[in-house]
C-alpha cells in the first residue's frame, strides 16, 4: 500500500546500511521490501517492491478508478484471503491469451496496476468478489514465486507530465471526442459524464476515460502502459475518434433499419384495413386492374401459345405479391417485355420490282451485285409467300456505303429498319440477355432492336460483326450462331425471356471491313457480298451526285451559292484523300462548305465557284503527292500492289547489296508470309542465276538487305513474292525498273506466279498513284471483268505465269491494249494482305 508520512515521521525511521539496497526507481528498499523515494518533495511514499499478481483474463484496471472483479480460480482466491490478512496490496495484471488458466511471465502484460482491496465478499458458488481501487502504474520485473500463486519483483513507473498550452489542448480535443460520444450514445452513464468534467488532471482523466469506455484490451493495456500523459492522451485521442465514427455510424443504420420496420408495420395496417375494406364491399383481390390491364396488353400481343402460359403463370405470382415487395417490380418488367413484343405484327413487304429498283438506284451508285441480289429476294418472296429472310454480310472498306445501303434496303422492302454495332462486344449477355436472377437484368440486343422496329420482320443490320471480341464473360460470335441460322432462328430463346421468339421473318444484314477476322462457324451461315472501293470516276460522279447536295442542306446553303467543278473534285481526291471509300471525300467537302457558309454569313451574296486552282484557299496545301517518279528508276527498288482493309495501296520494296558472306536481312516490320517470299524469291535466283544472267559467285560474296518502306505499318501476305523477285533481279543486273510498272502476284521455288485476292483494289491504288502497267497473275484474269472500264483504259494488264515472263517485262514494256473478257465471274473468296 502506498503510505504517505511527513517528513518527520520518515526522518525518524532508521534504516542500517547493511539493509539497504538502491533501486531503479531512484529510491532504496528497506528491510521489509519497501521501496524509499528520494527525499525531494515534502511528502515521500513507501511502495512494496514484491506484490502477489492477480492475472485477469478481460480486464485492465488503472490507477484511481475503483472496479469489481470475480474470482473463480483457486489460486486466485488463496491470493484475496491472504492479502485480506495483510497490507490488501495485489498487482493487477492482464492476461495475454485469457483462456489460460495458469499464466506465467510470458503471458502477461509487462505493465501491471497496483490495487488496493477495499472490499470482499464470498459467495456459494465458491466464487469470490472484490472490490479494487487502482493506486499507481509499476514495470513487471520478475517472478520469485508461482505458488500458490504468482508473487513478483515490480518496479513503480512515474509519470510525466509536460505542462503546457499543447497539453490543455489535448485535454480539450479529448473532452470534445467524449461529448461527441455521449450525445451519440444512450449507454455512457452519468456519473461518468459528472466525473470526467470534474477530474482537472490530465493524466487522471486520460486513466478514467480508458477503464470506462468500450476499448479492447490491447487498446487499454497501451494506455496503461504510456507514462507520458500528452502521448497517453494523444493516443486515446485517436482511439475515441474511431469510436465515435462507429457510433455514428452505427446510429445511422439504427435510424435506416428503424424507418424501414416503421414503414412495413404501417403498410401492413393498411393492407389489412384494405383488405377489411374490400370483404364488406364484397370485392376480392383478384379485380386488381392494373392485372387486368396488363393480361389485356399481352393478348393483345398475339403470342404463341406456350408464352401465354407462361405470362400467366407470372400474373398469378404478380396478384400474390404486394407492391412494396422486391420482386414485385421484377415480375412487372418482365410482363412489360412480354406484352411490347411484336408477337405477331409484321410489316407488309411492297413486292414491286421496279420501285425498288428505283430506290436502290436513287440512294446508292453502281452497286449492281448488291441491287441484283435484293431484286432476286423480292422476285422470290412474290412467288413463294412463307420464304425464310437472307442473311447478308457487305463486306468492303471503310466508306464504301454498307451502313447507309441497310436503310435502303429497308426502304425499298417497306420495312422498319434496326441498326446494331457490335464493335468491341466482349459479352455473351450482350446478344442473349442476361438470366433475371441478376440485378437490372435485361434482353440482349436482338430482342430489343426487335421491340424498338416494332415489326418482327424488320431489316437488322449488325454493324461491325468483324470486331466482336471475347474474355470470360463468353464469346458473343458463339451467341451469334443461332441468331443467324435459318434453320434455328426460328426458336431464339432469350436468357431474359426464357420463351422462344421466331426470328425467321428478319432480314439480318451483316456488315464487316474484312472477312480474316469472323470466326468460320458464323461466317458459314453468311451470304457474302463484296463491295469493292470506288474508282475516281466514280467519286466524281458521286460527288456531284449525292454528297454536295447532302452538304449544301446541312449547311444551309442552296445549289446557286456553290459549284464545284469535276476537275475540282478530281484535286480533292487525288491531292487531299487516300482511300477507297467516299468519307474523307465528304469531310473535305463538308470543309468548303463551311469556308463558303462563313462567307455567306459574313454578308457576302455572290455565289463561288470553285476550280482546282483555288483549292489550296479552302484546304490548305496538298496532303499526298504521288512519290513514284522520286522512288523508283533506281536498281534494286520495285513497285508492289498491297490489299488492306481500307482499300488498296503500293508499297516500295528495296533491295540493297554490300559486301559480306551471303547473308540476308529483312526489315520494314515484314509479317512470316513476307519473309517466306522473300526467301523464295532469293532461292530461285540463285538456282536460276545462270539463267536470269547473274554471276552465282556474288551471292556467295554479297550480304542482301530488304526493306520495304513505312517501317511502323505490320505488312504481310505472300502475294509481294514477284516484286521481291523483281527488285533482287534488278540489283543485281544493274538495271533500274520502268517506273510506271506495278506487279502482284506469288513466288514458288520453281518460279510459277500463283493467284492474289484483292485485284480490284490493288489496280484502282495503282491508277491512283500513276501506274501505267501492271504484272498480273494469269490465273486472276477473271478478276479483270470487274475493273471499271476507264480503269481498264489507263492502265495496262500484263498476265505472267512464271518468273521468266515477269523477267522479259521488267526492263522493256510496251503499253498495249487490256484484253477484254466475255465472262463475268465474281472476285474470289481468298485474300491475301498484301
Amino acid at each position: 500500500m502506498a503510505v504517505r508520512r511527513n517528513k518527520r515521521a520518515l526522518k525518524s525511521k532508521k534504516v542500517s546500511k547493511g539493509e539497504g539496497r538502491s533501486n531503479s526507481s531512484g529510491g532504496e528498499t528497506d528491510s521489509r521490501g519497501m521501496i524509499v523515494l528520494s527525499e525531494r518533495d515534502e511528502n515521500q511514499t513507501l511502495l512494496p517492491s514484491r506484490i502477489p499478481l492477480l492475472p485477469l483474463r478481460s480486464d485492465v484496471v488503472f490507477p484511481q478508478t475503483v472496479v469489481p472483479l470475480v474470482i473463480n480460480r483457486p489460486s486466485g482466491i488463496r491470493l484475496i484471503d491472504d492479502c485480506m490478512i495483510g497490507e490488501r496490496m495485489v498487482g493487477l495484471v492482464s492476461q495475454l491469451h485469457p483462456e489460460m488458466d495458469s499464466p506465467g511471465i510470458k503471458d502477461l502484460f509487462p505493465i501491471v496496476c497496483v490495487g488496493m482491496i477495499l472490499k470482499m465478499l464470498k459467495f456459494p458458488d465458491g466464487s469470490t468478489r472484490i472490490v479494487c481501487q487502482g493506486q499507481y502504474r509499476a514495470r513487471l520485473v520478475s517472478v520469485t514465486k508461482s505458488e500458490p500463486y504468482l508473487i513478483a519483483n515490480v518496479e513503480p513507473c512515474q509519470e510525466i507530465v509536460e505542462a503546457g498550452v499543447e497539453l490543455d489542448a489535448l485535454v480539450h480535443h479529448v473532452n470534445r471526442f467524449f461529448q461527441r460520444m455521449v450525445d451519440q450514445s444512450q449507454q455512457i452513464p452519468e456519473e461518468l459524464q459528472v466525473a470526467a468534467i470534474n477530474t482537472r488532471e490530465p493524466g487522471r482523466l486520460a486513466d478514467l476515460l480508458a477503464s470506462s469506455l468500450p476499448f479492447t484490451i490491447e487498446e487499454k493495456q497501451n494506455l496503461l502502459g504510456e507514462i507520458n500523459v500528452r502521448a497517453r492522451l494523444e493516443r486515446l485521442g485517436q482511439y475515441l475518434s474511431r469510436q465515435l465514427a462507429v457510433l455514428e455510424l452505427s446510429s445511422k443504420i439504427q435510424e435506416q433499419v428503424g424507418s424501414e420496420l416503421s414503414k412495413a408495420q404501417r403498410d401492413h395496417f393498411l393492407r389489412q384495413q384494405l383488405k377489411a375494406i374490400q370483404d364488406e364491399l364484397g370485392e376480392s383481390e383478384g379485380d386488381n386492374p392494373e392485372i387486368a390491364e396488363l393480361w389485356d396488353r399481352i393478348k393483345k400481343a398475339g403470342p404463341p401459345e406456350e408464352v401465354m402460359t407462361e405470362a400467366e403463370r407470372e400474373l398469378e405470382r404478380l396478384a400474390a405479391m404486394h407492391p412494396s415487395s422486391a420482386e414485385y417490380s421484377i415480375v412487372r418488367t418482365y410482363l412489360d417485355w412480354l406484352a411490347i413484343l411484336p408477337w405477331s405484327k409484321a410489316s407488309r413487304d411492297r413486292l414491286d420490282l421496279r420501285r425498288a429498283r428505283k430506290v436502290l438506284d436513287h440512294d446508292h451508285f453502281d452497286l449492281e451485285k448488291i441491287k441484283e441480289r435484293i431484286l432476286e429476294y423480292l422476285a422470290v418472296r412474290k412467288l413463294k409467300k412463307d420464304m425464310k429472310g437472307p442473311i447478308l454480310c457487305l463486306v468492303g472498306p471503310p466508306g464504301t456505303g454498307k451502313t447507309s445501303l441497310g436503310k435502303s434496303i429497308a426502304k425499298a422492302l417497306g420495312r422498319e429498319f434496326v441498326r446494331v454495332s457490335l464493335g468491341g462486344v466482349h459479352d455473351e449477355a450482350e446478344i442473349r440477355g442476361h438470366r433475371r436472377t441478376y440485378v437490372a437484368a435485361l434482353p440482349g440486343r436482338v430482342i430489343q432492336g426487335i421491340r424498338k422496329a416494332g415489326t418482327n420482320n424488320p431489316v437488322f443490320m449488325l454493324d461491325e460483326v468483324d470486331k466482336l471480341g471475347a474474355d470470360f464473360r463468353g464469346d458473343p460470335s458463339a451467341a451469334l450462331l443461332e441468331v443467324l441460322d435459318p434453320e434455328q432462328n426460328s426458336t431464339f430463346r432469350d436468357h431474359y425471356l426464357d420463351v422462344d421468339f421466331d426470328l425467321s421473318k428478319v432480314m439480318f444484314i451483316a456488315t464487316a471491313n474484312m472477312l480474316e477476322t469472323i470466326p468460320s462457324p458464323l461466317l458459314d451461315r453468311l451470304e457474302v457480298l463484296q463491295l469493292p472501293g470506288y474508282s475516281e470516276e466514280e467519286k466524281t460522279l458521286i460527288a456531284q451526285k449525292y454528297i454536295i447536295p447532302k452538304q449544301l442542306e446541312a449547311h444551309g446553303l442552296v445549289a446557286h451559292d456553290l459549284t464545284i467543278n469535276d476537275e475540282a473534285i478530281r484535286k480533292i481526291i487525288s491531292d487531299y484523300t487516300r482511300e477507297a471509300g467516299l468519307r474523307n471525300l465528304e469531310r473535305e467537302i463538308a470543309a468548303v462548305c463551311r469556308k463558303v457558309a462563313r462567307r455567306r454569313a459574313e454578308g457576302r451574296k455572290d455565289a463561288t465557284q470553285v476550280e482546282p486552282k483555288s483549292i489550296n484557299e479552302y484546304l490548305g496545301p496538298s496532303r499526298f503527292f504521288r512519290e513514284l517518279a522520286d522512288r523508283t528508276g533506281i536498281p534494286g527498288v520495285a513497285t508492289g500492289l498491297a490489299w488492306t482493309p481500307t482499300g488498296g495501296e503500293i508499297l516500295f520494296i528495296e533491295a540493297t547489296g554490300m559486301q559480306g558472306k551471303g547473308a540476308l536481312t529483312l526489315t520494314g516490320l515484314l509479317g512470316e508470309s513476307m519473309r517466306e517470299s522473300a526467301q523464295a524469291a532469293l532461292s530461285y535466283l540463285r538456282s536460276h542465276a545462270k539463267t536470269l544472267s547473274v554471276d552465282l559467285a556474288r551471292f556467295h560474296k554479297t550480304d542482301l538487305h530488304i526493306h520495304v518502306p513505312a517501317g511502323a505499318v505490320p505488312k504481310d501476305g505472300p502475294s509481294a513474292g514477284v516484286a521481291i523477285a523483281a527488285a533482287l533481279i534488278s540489283l543485281f543486273r544493274g538495271t533500274p525498273i520502268q517506273t510506271n510498272l506495278a506487279m502482284t502476284g506469288e513466288v514458288t521455288l520453281t518460279g510459277r506466279v500463283l493467284p492474289v485476292g484483292g485485284v480490284r483494289e490493288k489496280i484502282l491504288a495503282a491508277r491512283r498513284a500513276g501506274i501505267k502497267v501492271v504484272l498480273l497473275p494469269r490465273h486472276n484474269e477473271k478478276d479483270l471483268i470487274d475493273i471499271p472500264a476507264e480503269v481498264k483504259a489507263d492502265i495496262a494488264v500484263r498476265l505472267v505465269d512464271t518468273l521468266d515472263d515477269v523477267v522479259a517485262k521488267l526492263f522493256d514494256i510496251k503499253t498495249a491494249p487490256v484484253k477484254k473478257t466475255s465472262k463475268r465471274l465474281d472476285r474470289p473468296a481468298h485474300q491475301a494482305g498484301i
